[in-house]
């Protein structure tokens, strides 16, 4: 089981992985992503973008993750969570409004003005710096597919194997580099798991647009 030095190592490893996709961007859902994503994008020479989409937590436990929602405002739910929690959607009318003004003021902390990316028609790798329940890549992966993408790989340095089995279906290709029998967190897999602040994340966009 490999454990990645931290994320841009993650990526410049995955980033062998990706040379011949025929890519003409790389998504990245913030923060970790970014840091993965940007040495992807170095590496194939791509222009980086971010896809913003954040996980509602289960009131009481706002680590578990009922579902995901997007910058459109869709949402994707985990059903048999929530009916196993016996959460109703109006329970969590409140956390889903407030990720919603998450997504805006990242979307227009991270890009500083300037306009997202065009995914029509493109082929597009979507990167994240580990998936854990599958949520919110779930939730990026359906905006790209009403955003009428070309084709989508889903790329990440690790992954539940829960997570990759539900994923690998909804997109052109999965590839991940790690899927460990035993799967508590992302950050179990890396040496170094700092938290990623918003100005690293301004500045590597930056670098990359």
């Amino acid at each position: 089981m490999k454990i990645f030095k931290n994320r841009q190592s993650a990526g410049k490893i995955l980033a062998k992985h990706l040379k011949d996709k025929g890519a003409d961007l790389v998504l990245a859902i913030p923060r970790g992503g970014v840091m993965v994503a940007h040495e992807v994008a170095k590496e194939l020479k791509l222009p980086l973008d971010i896809i913003v989409t954040r996980k509602i937590g289960a009131p009481m436990q706002p680590e578990l993750a009922l579902g995901a929602v997007d910058r459109d405002g869709e949402v994707v739910w985990d059903e048999n969570l929530k009916q196993e929690l016996r959460i109703k959607n109006y329970e969590l009318r409140e956390e889903l409004e407030r990720q919603k003004q998450e997504i805006i003021r990242r979307e227009k902390v991270y890009r500083q003005g300037r306009k997202s990316l065009n995914v029509e028609n493109k082929t597009v790798i979507l990167t994240d710096d580990g998936i854990a329940t599958g949520a919110t890549a779930l939730a990026a992966i359906n905006y790209l597919k009403r955003h009428e993408v070309k084709k989508i790989v889903l790329a990440v340095p690790v992954a539940s194997k829960e997570s990759a089995e539900k994923l690998k279906s909804e997109v052109d290709e999965l590839i991940i580099l790690e899927t460990p029998r035993l799967f508590r967190a992302v950050g179990e897999f890396y040496q170094e798991f700092t938290e990623v602040r918003d100005e690293e994340v301004i500045q590597l966009l930056s670098s990359r647009t």
